[in-house]
Protein backbone atom coordinates (compact mmCIF):
# COMPACT_ATOMS: atom_id res chain seq x y z
CA UNK A 1 0.00 0.00 0.00
CA UNK A 2 1.52 3.36 -0.76
CA UNK A 3 2.18 5.63 2.00
CA UNK A 4 0.60 8.40 1.89
CA UNK A 5 -0.33 11.87 4.31
CA UNK A 6 -3.47 12.63 2.06
CA UNK A 7 -5.53 10.93 -0.70
CA UNK A 8 -3.78 13.51 -3.60
CA UNK A 9 -0.75 11.32 -2.60
CA UNK A 10 -2.35 7.60 -4.20
CA UNK A 11 -4.04 9.51 -7.23
CA UNK A 12 -0.42 10.96 -7.85
CA UNK A 13 1.23 7.96 -7.73
CA UNK A 14 -1.08 6.37 -10.27
CA UNK A 15 -0.65 9.21 -12.62
CA UNK A 16 2.76 8.11 -12.10
CA UNK A 17 2.68 4.58 -12.42
CA UNK A 18 -0.10 4.20 -14.66
CA UNK A 19 -0.81 7.15 -16.79
CA UNK A 20 -2.97 6.18 -19.29
CA UNK A 21 -5.51 3.85 -16.84
CA UNK A 22 -8.92 5.55 -16.99
CA UNK A 23 -9.76 6.99 -14.04
CA UNK A 24 -13.95 8.10 -15.10
CA UNK A 25 -15.51 7.36 -17.86
CA UNK A 26 -18.82 9.50 -18.77
CA UNK A 27 -20.66 9.32 -22.34
CA UNK A 28 -18.34 9.11 -25.11
CA UNK A 29 -15.58 10.96 -22.70
CA UNK A 30 -12.57 9.08 -20.72
CA UNK A 31 -10.37 10.87 -18.71
CA UNK A 32 -6.67 9.09 -17.39
CA UNK A 33 -5.32 9.19 -14.54
CA UNK A 34 -2.68 11.18 -16.20
CA UNK A 35 -5.42 13.71 -17.09
CA UNK A 36 -7.24 13.53 -13.79
CA UNK A 37 -3.53 14.32 -12.04
CA UNK A 38 -2.88 17.48 -14.30
CA UNK A 39 -6.09 19.28 -14.43
CA UNK A 40 -6.66 18.92 -10.45
CA UNK A 41 -3.44 20.48 -10.02
CA UNK A 42 -4.54 23.25 -12.60
CA UNK A 43 -7.82 23.80 -10.55
CA UNK A 44 -5.51 23.96 -8.00
CA UNK A 45 -3.48 26.69 -9.21
CA UNK A 46 -6.56 28.10 -10.55
CA UNK A 47 -8.19 28.22 -6.99
CA UNK A 48 -5.52 30.03 -5.22
CA UNK A 49 -5.70 32.65 -8.12
CA UNK A 50 -9.09 33.02 -6.28
CA UNK A 51 -7.96 33.57 -3.27
CA UNK A 52 -9.05 30.48 -1.89
CA UNK A 53 -6.99 29.00 1.13
CA UNK A 54 -6.55 25.76 3.05
CA UNK A 55 -9.57 24.87 5.36
CA UNK A 56 -11.88 27.00 3.42
CA UNK A 57 -15.11 25.67 1.70
CA UNK A 58 -15.95 25.23 -2.03
CA UNK A 59 -19.28 23.62 -3.46
CA UNK A 60 -20.71 22.00 -6.41
CA UNK A 61 -24.36 22.34 -7.13
CA UNK A 62 -25.13 19.45 -10.10
CA UNK A 63 -25.49 15.59 -10.88
CA UNK A 64 -22.67 13.11 -11.41
CA UNK A 65 -20.17 14.54 -13.71
CA UNK A 66 -16.33 13.68 -13.60
CA UNK A 67 -14.68 16.94 -13.50
CA UNK A 68 -16.60 16.64 -10.10
CA UNK A 69 -13.93 14.45 -8.65
CA UNK A 70 -11.29 16.31 -10.47
CA UNK A 71 -12.44 19.74 -9.01
CA UNK A 72 -12.59 17.73 -5.72
CA UNK A 73 -9.04 16.40 -5.74
CA UNK A 74 -7.96 20.20 -6.90
CA UNK A 75 -9.26 21.48 -3.83
CA UNK A 76 -7.78 18.82 -1.67
CA UNK A 77 -4.49 19.36 -2.95
CA UNK A 78 -4.21 22.97 -1.08
CA UNK A 79 -6.35 21.99 2.02
CA UNK A 80 -10.19 23.19 0.95
CA UNK A 81 -12.75 20.93 1.04
CA UNK A 82 -15.27 20.50 -1.04
CA UNK A 83 -19.21 20.78 -0.23
CA UNK A 84 -21.46 19.08 -2.64
CA UNK A 85 -25.43 20.36 -2.50
CA UNK A 86 -27.78 18.13 -2.97
CA UNK A 87 -29.30 19.29 -5.94
CA UNK A 88 -33.31 17.47 -5.05
CA UNK A 89 -33.39 20.23 -2.15
CA UNK A 90 -35.61 22.91 -2.79
CA UNK A 91 -34.36 26.76 -3.04
CA UNK A 92 -34.50 27.70 0.71
CA UNK A 93 -32.80 24.55 1.44
CA UNK A 94 -29.47 24.86 -1.03
CA UNK A 95 -29.45 28.56 0.33
CA UNK A 96 -28.87 27.59 4.21
CA UNK A 97 -26.04 24.93 3.03
CA UNK A 98 -24.27 27.39 0.59
CA UNK A 99 -24.34 30.22 3.69
CA UNK A 100 -23.50 27.23 6.26
CA UNK A 101 -20.63 26.08 4.67
CA UNK A 102 -19.16 29.67 3.90
CA UNK A 103 -18.00 28.88 -0.28
CA UNK A 104 -17.06 31.57 -2.05
CA UNK A 105 -16.66 29.40 -4.78
CA UNK A 106 -19.40 27.32 -6.48
CA UNK A 107 -19.36 25.29 -9.24
CA UNK A 108 -22.75 24.66 -11.07
CA UNK A 109 -23.77 21.80 -13.28
CA UNK A 110 -26.25 22.13 -15.82
CA UNK A 111 -29.82 22.74 -15.22
CA UNK A 112 -29.16 24.51 -12.09
CA UNK A 113 -28.39 28.07 -12.82
CA UNK A 114 -31.68 29.34 -12.19
CA UNK A 115 -31.87 27.62 -8.66
CA UNK A 116 -28.58 29.28 -7.87
CA UNK A 117 -29.86 32.61 -9.17
CA UNK A 118 -32.63 32.12 -6.97
CA UNK A 119 -30.74 31.87 -3.95
CA UNK A 120 -27.60 34.67 -4.73
CA UNK A 121 -29.45 37.34 -2.65
CA UNK A 122 -29.30 34.96 0.57
CA UNK A 123 -25.77 34.02 -0.37
CA UNK A 124 -23.49 36.99 -0.08
CA UNK A 125 -20.66 35.14 0.18
CA UNK A 126 -20.63 33.57 -2.99
CA UNK A 127 -18.13 35.20 -5.08
CA UNK A 128 -17.37 32.71 -8.27
CA UNK A 129 -19.70 30.76 -9.99
CA UNK A 130 -18.08 28.65 -12.25
CA UNK A 131 -20.18 26.33 -14.98
CA UNK A 132 -18.91 22.40 -15.52
CA UNK A 133 -20.14 21.60 -18.75
CA UNK A 134 -23.25 24.01 -17.98
CA UNK A 135 -24.79 25.35 -21.52
CA UNK A 136 -27.29 27.35 -19.11
CA UNK A 137 -24.92 29.18 -17.41
CA UNK A 138 -23.46 32.46 -19.00
CA UNK A 139 -20.27 33.18 -17.05
CA UNK A 140 -16.86 31.60 -16.39
CA UNK A 141 -16.48 28.36 -18.19
CA UNK A 142 -14.84 25.36 -15.99
CA UNK A 143 -12.55 23.96 -18.79
CA UNK A 144 -11.54 27.17 -20.01
CA UNK A 145 -10.97 28.38 -16.27
CA UNK A 146 -8.86 25.34 -15.49
CA UNK A 147 -6.94 25.28 -18.59
CA UNK A 148 -5.94 28.84 -18.11
CA UNK A 149 -3.53 28.12 -15.48
CA UNK A 150 -0.13 25.91 -15.11
CA UNK A 151 -0.54 21.52 -14.77
CA UNK A 152 2.97 21.40 -12.33
CA UNK A 153 2.01 20.23 -8.46
CA UNK A 154 1.39 22.94 -6.15
CA UNK A 155 3.41 22.55 -3.23
CA UNK A 156 0.38 23.20 -0.47
CA UNK A 157 1.32 20.82 2.55
CA UNK A 158 -2.02 18.61 3.50
CA UNK A 159 -1.91 16.27 6.00
CA UNK A 160 -4.67 12.86 6.90
CA UNK A 161 -5.71 15.82 10.27
CA UNK A 162 -6.67 17.98 7.64
CA UNK A 163 -10.37 18.32 6.43
CA UNK A 164 -10.94 17.40 2.81
CA UNK A 165 -15.12 16.60 2.39
CA UNK A 166 -18.35 18.06 3.83
CA UNK A 167 -21.15 16.18 3.56
CA UNK A 168 -24.46 17.72 4.55
CA UNK A 169 -26.85 15.15 6.93
CA UNK A 170 -30.83 15.70 7.58
CA UNK A 171 -31.34 17.32 10.56
CA UNK A 172 -32.91 16.51 13.78
CA UNK A 173 -34.01 20.08 14.43
CA UNK A 174 -35.06 20.58 11.09
CA UNK A 175 -31.39 22.71 9.87
CA UNK A 176 -28.95 20.02 8.51
CA UNK A 177 -25.52 19.44 9.41
CA UNK A 178 -22.10 19.45 7.83
CA UNK A 179 -19.88 16.47 8.52
CA UNK A 180 -16.24 17.15 7.82
CA UNK A 181 -14.19 14.15 6.85
CA UNK A 182 -10.61 14.27 6.86
CA UNK A 183 -7.82 12.62 4.53
CA UNK A 184 -7.40 10.31 7.53
CA UNK A 185 -11.06 9.10 7.54
CA UNK A 186 -11.43 8.89 3.73
CA UNK A 187 -8.06 7.06 3.16
CA UNK A 188 -9.17 4.72 6.35
CA UNK A 189 -12.55 3.89 4.88
CA UNK A 190 -11.34 2.96 1.42
CA UNK A 191 -8.23 1.17 2.65
CA UNK A 192 -10.80 -0.50 5.08
CA UNK A 193 -7.76 -2.25 6.59
CA UNK A 194 -4.19 -3.54 6.22
CA UNK A 195 -3.84 -5.43 3.19
CA UNK A 196 -4.10 -9.06 5.15
CA UNK A 197 -7.09 -8.28 6.64
CA UNK A 198 -9.20 -7.41 3.52
CA UNK A 199 -12.29 -9.36 2.84
CA UNK A 200 -12.45 -10.83 -0.90
CA UNK A 201 -14.85 -8.53 -2.34
CA UNK A 202 -12.42 -5.38 -1.10
CA UNK A 203 -9.84 -6.58 -2.87
CA UNK A 204 -8.97 -4.22 -5.81
CA UNK A 205 -8.40 -6.31 -9.20
CA UNK A 206 -6.29 -5.15 -11.78
CA UNK A 207 -9.50 -4.11 -14.34
CA UNK A 208 -12.13 -3.56 -12.29
CA UNK A 209 -14.53 -1.24 -13.69
CA UNK A 210 -17.79 0.28 -11.18
CA UNK A 211 -20.65 1.78 -12.14
CA UNK A 212 -21.09 5.00 -10.10
CA UNK A 213 -24.66 5.21 -9.87
CA UNK A 214 -25.36 6.73 -6.28
CA UNK A 215 -25.52 10.69 -6.36
CA UNK A 216 -22.15 13.00 -5.38
CA UNK A 217 -24.37 14.67 -2.80
CA UNK A 218 -24.22 11.36 -0.41
CA UNK A 219 -21.35 9.13 0.65
CA UNK A 220 -22.49 6.81 -1.45
CA UNK A 221 -21.61 9.10 -4.58
CA UNK A 222 -18.44 10.49 -3.68
CA UNK A 223 -17.16 7.67 -1.50
CA UNK A 224 -17.41 5.30 -5.14
CA UNK A 225 -15.51 7.99 -6.77
CA UNK A 226 -12.86 8.49 -4.43
CA UNK A 227 -12.60 4.68 -3.42
CA UNK A 228 -12.08 3.90 -6.78
CA UNK A 229 -9.53 7.04 -7.32
CA UNK A 230 -7.71 5.32 -4.71
CA UNK A 231 -7.61 1.89 -6.28
CA UNK A 232 -6.44 2.65 -9.50
CA UNK A 233 -9.47 1.36 -11.16
CA UNK A 234 -12.26 2.86 -13.09
CA UNK A 235 -15.50 4.51 -12.60
CA UNK A 236 -18.14 5.03 -14.99
CA UNK A 237 -20.59 7.70 -13.67
CA UNK A 238 -24.27 7.99 -14.40
CA UNK A 239 -25.81 11.92 -14.11
CA UNK A 240 -28.08 10.18 -11.83
CA UNK A 241 -29.48 6.88 -11.14
CA UNK A 242 -31.61 5.36 -14.65
CA UNK A 243 -32.22 1.76 -15.25
CA UNK A 244 -32.25 1.52 -18.50
CA UNK A 245 -28.00 3.68 -18.79
CA UNK A 246 -27.28 1.31 -15.60
CA UNK A 247 -28.40 -1.73 -18.33
CA UNK A 248 -26.42 -0.41 -21.12
CA UNK A 249 -23.68 0.22 -19.04
CA UNK A 250 -23.56 -3.11 -17.84
CA UNK A 251 -23.80 -4.18 -20.96
CA UNK A 252 -21.60 -2.41 -23.02
CA UNK A 253 -19.16 -2.21 -20.49
CA UNK A 254 -17.05 -4.42 -18.61
CA UNK A 255 -18.80 -3.19 -14.97
CA UNK A 256 -17.62 -5.63 -11.83
CA UNK A 257 -19.10 -3.48 -8.75
CA UNK A 258 -22.07 -1.56 -8.47
CA UNK A 259 -23.39 -0.07 -4.92
CA UNK A 260 -27.48 0.39 -4.89
CA UNK A 261 -29.72 1.12 -2.41
CA UNK A 262 -32.47 -1.66 -2.41
CA UNK A 263 -34.92 0.52 -4.12
CA UNK A 264 -32.74 0.85 -7.03
CA UNK A 265 -32.13 -2.76 -7.33
CA UNK A 266 -36.03 -3.19 -7.39
CA UNK A 267 -36.30 -0.92 -9.64
CA UNK A 268 -33.37 -2.55 -12.31
CA UNK A 269 -35.31 -5.86 -11.04
CA UNK A 270 -38.35 -4.38 -12.81
CA UNK A 271 -37.15 -3.06 -16.13
CA UNK A 272 -38.49 -5.03 -19.23
CA UNK A 273 -35.37 -5.37 -20.72
CA UNK A 274 -33.61 -6.60 -17.81
CA UNK A 275 -33.65 -10.16 -18.84
CA UNK A 276 -31.62 -9.44 -21.82
CA UNK A 277 -28.43 -8.32 -20.16
CA UNK A 278 -25.63 -10.67 -20.40
CA UNK A 279 -24.53 -9.83 -15.90
CA UNK A 280 -21.80 -12.51 -16.12
CA UNK A 281 -18.89 -9.78 -15.67
CA UNK A 282 -20.38 -8.47 -12.85
CA UNK A 283 -18.92 -9.76 -9.57
CA UNK A 284 -20.59 -7.38 -6.89
CA UNK A 285 -23.77 -5.43 -6.30
CA UNK A 286 -22.88 -4.01 -2.51
CA UNK A 287 -26.08 -2.40 -1.11
CA UNK A 288 -27.53 -0.09 2.01
CA UNK A 289 -29.14 2.11 3.73
CA UNK A 290 -32.24 0.34 4.45
CA UNK A 291 -32.51 -3.39 4.81
CA UNK A 292 -34.08 -5.45 1.68
CA UNK A 293 -36.87 -8.32 1.69
CA UNK A 294 -35.63 -11.74 1.35
CA UNK A 295 -38.10 -12.13 -1.97
CA UNK A 296 -36.45 -9.04 -3.55
CA UNK A 297 -32.56 -10.28 -2.51
CA UNK A 298 -33.65 -14.13 -4.17
CA UNK A 299 -34.82 -12.17 -7.74
CA UNK A 300 -31.67 -9.84 -7.60
CA UNK A 301 -29.30 -13.50 -7.10
CA UNK A 302 -30.98 -15.22 -9.78
CA UNK A 303 -31.35 -12.57 -11.97
CA UNK A 304 -27.99 -10.78 -11.51
CA UNK A 305 -25.94 -13.91 -10.36
CA UNK A 306 -23.23 -12.01 -8.37
CA UNK A 307 -21.95 -11.66 -4.81
CA UNK A 308 -24.34 -9.47 -2.67
CA UNK A 309 -22.80 -7.25 0.20
CA UNK A 310 -24.78 -5.48 2.66
CA UNK A 311 -23.11 -2.09 3.74
CA UNK A 312 -23.62 -0.50 7.15
CA UNK A 313 -22.75 3.02 7.73
CA UNK A 314 -23.66 6.71 7.40
CA UNK A 315 -22.10 9.67 6.48
CA UNK A 316 -20.07 10.74 9.84
CA UNK A 317 -18.63 7.14 9.63
CA UNK A 318 -17.29 7.94 5.98
CA UNK A 319 -19.16 5.28 4.64
CA UNK A 320 -19.67 1.66 5.65
CA UNK A 321 -18.22 0.17 9.04
CA UNK A 322 -19.96 -2.97 9.43
CA UNK A 323 -20.66 -5.50 6.47
CA UNK A 324 -22.65 -8.46 5.55
CA UNK A 325 -20.79 -11.04 3.12
CA UNK A 326 -21.56 -12.73 0.22
CA UNK A 327 -21.37 -16.07 1.54
CA UNK A 328 -23.97 -14.95 4.30
CA UNK A 329 -26.64 -14.36 1.56
CA UNK A 330 -28.41 -17.35 0.80
CA UNK A 331 -31.79 -17.80 -1.58
CA UNK A 332 -33.61 -19.68 1.18
CA UNK A 333 -32.90 -17.12 4.03
CA UNK A 334 -31.30 -17.42 7.15
CA UNK A 335 -31.42 -15.80 11.01
CA UNK A 336 -27.60 -13.91 9.62
CA UNK A 337 -29.61 -12.11 6.96
CA UNK A 338 -31.33 -9.82 9.02
CA UNK A 339 -28.67 -8.88 10.52
CA UNK A 340 -25.85 -5.92 8.71
CA UNK A 341 -23.30 -8.08 9.24
CA UNK A 342 -19.73 -7.59 11.24
CA UNK A 343 -17.71 -4.56 11.82
CA UNK A 344 -14.77 -4.17 9.30
CA UNK A 345 -11.24 -4.29 10.23
CA UNK A 346 -10.26 -1.63 12.68
CA UNK A 347 -14.02 -0.80 13.51
CA UNK A 348 -15.20 -1.07 16.83
CA UNK A 349 -18.76 -1.43 17.92
CA UNK A 350 -21.01 -1.62 21.12
CA UNK A 351 -24.42 -1.22 22.33
CA UNK A 352 -25.08 0.76 25.26
CA UNK A 353 -28.02 1.76 26.90
CA UNK A 354 -29.46 5.59 27.58
CA UNK A 355 -26.69 6.10 30.35
CA UNK A 356 -23.90 5.30 27.81
CA UNK A 357 -23.15 1.73 29.78
CA UNK A 358 -22.43 -1.45 27.22
CA UNK A 359 -25.43 -4.09 27.48
CA UNK A 360 -24.97 -7.71 26.69
CA UNK A 361 -25.77 -9.92 23.46
CA UNK A 362 -28.69 -9.85 22.04
CA UNK A 363 -30.29 -6.73 23.93
CA UNK A 364 -31.13 -3.99 22.21
CA UNK A 365 -29.97 -0.70 22.61
CA UNK A 366 -28.43 2.22 21.08
CA UNK A 367 -25.56 1.33 18.37
CA UNK A 368 -22.24 3.20 19.01
CA UNK A 369 -18.70 3.10 17.04
CA UNK A 370 -15.30 3.79 17.28
CA UNK A 371 -12.58 3.59 14.44
CA UNK A 372 -10.24 6.80 12.32
CA UNK A 373 -13.24 6.34 9.86
CA UNK A 374 -15.70 8.70 11.83
CA UNK A 375 -15.80 12.23 11.19
CA UNK A 376 -13.63 14.99 12.67
CA UNK A 377 -16.53 17.08 13.76
CA UNK A 378 -19.84 18.80 12.73
CA UNK A 379 -18.91 21.95 11.08
CA UNK A 380 -19.66 25.39 13.28
CA UNK A 381 -21.74 22.86 15.22
CA UNK A 382 -19.84 22.39 18.89
CA UNK A 383 -23.10 21.19 20.30
CA UNK A 384 -24.17 18.23 18.17
CA UNK A 385 -20.83 17.26 17.97
CA UNK A 386 -20.13 16.75 21.51
CA UNK A 387 -23.68 14.98 21.47
CA UNK A 388 -22.70 12.61 18.92
CA UNK A 389 -19.21 11.81 19.78
CA UNK A 390 -18.18 11.66 23.16
CA UNK A 391 -14.54 11.95 24.60
CA UNK A 392 -12.87 8.48 24.30
CA UNK A 393 -14.30 8.71 20.56
CA UNK A 394 -17.25 6.35 20.46
CA UNK A 395 -20.05 8.19 18.05
CA UNK A 396 -23.63 7.70 18.79
CA UNK A 397 -25.19 6.35 15.49
CA UNK A 398 -28.66 6.79 16.41
CA UNK A 399 -29.68 3.35 15.65
CA UNK A 400 -31.24 0.84 17.90
CA UNK A 401 -29.58 -3.01 17.03
CA UNK A 402 -28.27 -5.22 19.16
CA UNK A 403 -24.90 -7.62 18.83
CA UNK A 404 -25.80 -11.29 18.92
CA UNK A 405 -22.93 -13.81 20.07
CA UNK A 406 -20.92 -14.31 17.35
CA UNK A 407 -20.69 -10.60 16.55
CA UNK A 408 -23.42 -9.87 13.97
CA UNK A 409 -24.91 -6.41 14.34
CA UNK A 410 -28.91 -6.64 14.01
CA UNK A 411 -30.88 -3.11 13.28
CA UNK A 412 -34.04 -3.01 15.14
CA UNK A 413 -35.39 0.97 15.05
CA UNK A 414 -33.80 3.90 15.38
CA UNK A 415 -33.32 6.00 18.30
CA UNK A 416 -33.45 9.28 16.24
CA UNK A 417 -36.80 10.13 14.37
CA UNK A 418 -35.14 9.38 10.81
CA UNK A 419 -36.73 7.97 7.82
CA UNK A 420 -34.82 6.54 5.09
CA UNK A 421 -36.93 6.32 1.90
CA UNK A 422 -35.08 5.25 -1.32
CA UNK A 423 -32.08 5.87 0.64
CA UNK A 424 -32.36 9.15 1.44
CA UNK A 425 -32.54 10.69 5.72
CA UNK A 426 -35.26 12.12 6.42
CA UNK A 427 -35.90 13.69 9.62
CA UNK A 428 -39.49 14.49 10.96
CA UNK A 429 -38.79 17.94 11.87
CA UNK A 430 -37.71 19.26 8.51
CA UNK A 431 -41.07 17.78 7.29
CA UNK A 432 -43.13 19.31 10.17
CA UNK A 433 -41.80 22.69 9.73
CA UNK A 434 -42.72 23.14 6.12
CA UNK A 435 -46.08 21.44 7.03
CA UNK A 436 -46.43 23.96 10.15
CA UNK A 437 -45.79 26.79 8.22
CA UNK A 438 -49.86 26.45 6.23
CA UNK A 439 -52.20 28.87 7.50
CA UNK A 440 -54.95 26.21 7.80
CA UNK A 441 -52.40 23.37 10.44
CA UNK A 442 -52.39 23.74 14.07
CA UNK A 443 -50.54 20.63 14.75
CA UNK A 444 -48.42 18.56 12.80
CA UNK A 445 -45.77 15.20 13.58
CA UNK A 446 -44.41 13.29 10.71
CA UNK A 447 -43.47 9.45 10.69
CA UNK A 448 -42.31 6.75 8.72
CA UNK A 449 -44.85 4.11 7.56
CA UNK A 450 -43.61 0.85 5.69
CA UNK A 451 -43.44 1.73 2.19
CA UNK A 452 -42.91 -1.66 -0.81
CA UNK A 453 -41.23 0.37 -3.36
CA UNK A 454 -39.12 3.00 -1.17
CA UNK A 455 -38.84 1.02 1.91
CA UNK A 456 -40.38 3.81 4.31
CA UNK A 457 -42.88 6.62 3.10
CA UNK A 458 -43.47 10.06 4.68
CA UNK A 459 -46.87 10.07 6.51
CA UNK A 460 -48.06 13.40 8.39
CA UNK A 461 -50.55 13.15 10.77
CA UNK A 462 -52.42 16.97 11.09
CA UNK A 463 -54.63 18.95 12.90
CA UNK A 464 -56.39 21.45 11.27
CA UNK A 465 -57.32 24.79 12.57
CA UNK A 466 -60.93 24.97 14.56
CA UNK A 467 -62.93 25.90 11.43
CA UNK A 468 -60.95 25.19 8.83
CA UNK A 469 -60.46 22.77 5.82
CA UNK A 470 -57.81 21.86 4.35
CA UNK A 471 -56.87 18.92 1.63
CA UNK A 472 -54.24 16.16 1.44
CA UNK A 473 -53.24 17.62 -1.70
CA UNK A 474 -53.53 21.17 -0.56
CA UNK A 475 -50.62 20.62 1.74
CA UNK A 476 -48.49 18.35 -0.17
CA UNK A 477 -48.24 20.98 -2.74
CA UNK A 478 -47.69 23.82 0.29
CA UNK A 479 -45.09 21.70 1.45
CA UNK A 480 -43.18 21.24 -1.73
CA UNK A 481 -42.61 25.06 -1.54
CA UNK A 482 -40.32 24.76 1.35
CA UNK A 483 -38.49 21.27 1.18
CA UNK A 484 -37.63 18.53 -1.40
CA UNK A 485 -39.90 16.30 -3.25
CA UNK A 486 -38.27 13.24 -1.27
CA UNK A 487 -39.42 15.05 1.93
CA UNK A 488 -42.98 15.87 1.47
CA UNK A 489 -45.56 13.31 2.80
CA UNK A 490 -46.77 11.47 0.25
CA UNK A 491 -49.88 11.04 2.41
CA UNK A 492 -51.83 12.84 5.42
CA UNK A 493 -53.76 11.69 7.88
CA UNK A 494 -56.32 14.33 9.27
CA UNK A 495 -56.85 13.68 13.17
CA UNK A 496 -58.49 15.64 15.98
CA UNK A 497 -55.67 15.14 18.35
CA UNK A 498 -51.76 14.40 18.57
CA UNK A 499 -51.12 11.80 21.06
CA UNK A 500 -48.38 13.40 23.94
CA UNK A 501 -46.91 13.08 26.99
CA UNK A 502 -47.33 14.76 30.60
CA UNK A 503 -44.79 17.21 29.71
CA UNK A 504 -46.15 17.60 25.95
CA UNK A 505 -44.07 15.16 23.64
CA UNK A 506 -45.50 13.95 20.69
CA UNK A 507 -45.68 9.88 21.15
CA UNK A 508 -44.94 9.28 17.48
CA UNK A 509 -44.65 5.68 18.27
CA UNK A 510 -48.39 5.25 19.11
CA UNK A 511 -48.75 6.78 15.48
CA UNK A 512 -46.68 4.71 14.17
CA UNK A 513 -47.42 1.80 15.78
CA UNK A 514 -51.02 0.51 13.54
CA UNK A 515 -48.21 0.78 10.69
CA UNK A 516 -45.87 -1.43 11.54
CA UNK A 517 -47.79 -3.83 13.41
CA UNK A 518 -46.77 -7.72 12.88
CA UNK A 519 -43.17 -6.60 11.82
CA UNK A 520 -40.20 -7.48 13.59
CA UNK A 521 -38.58 -4.63 13.59
CA UNK A 522 -39.77 -1.01 13.14
CA UNK A 523 -37.47 -0.24 10.07
CA UNK A 524 -38.60 -1.04 6.54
Amino acid sequence: MIEASSFCDIVREHARNSPDTDAFTFGDETMSFGALDEGSNRVAHALMALGVTKGERVSFLGKNHPLYFEALLGAAKIGAVMTPVNWRLAAPEVAYILSNCEARVVFVGEGFTDMLAQVRSETPLVEHVIGIDAPDHDGTDYRGWRDGFAADPVTAQVGLADDALQLYTSGTTGRPKGAVMTHGSILSSANSAAENEKRHWQEPVEGDVTLLAMPCFHISGTGTGIGTMIAGSNSIVLPEYDPAQALDLIQNFNISKIFLVPAAIQILLNHPRVSEVDFSRLKFVTYGASPIPLELMRQAMDVLGCGFVQMYGMTETSGTIVALDPEDHVPEGSPKMRSVGTPLAGVEVKIIDEDGAPVAANEVGEIATRSSKNMSRYWNNPDATAETIDADGWLRTGDAGYLDEDGYLYIHDRVKDMIISGGENIYPAEVENAVYSHPKVADVAVIGVPSEKWGEAVKACVVVKEGETLSEADLIAHSRHHIAGYKCPKSVDFIEALPRNPSGKILRRELRAPYWAGKDRAVN
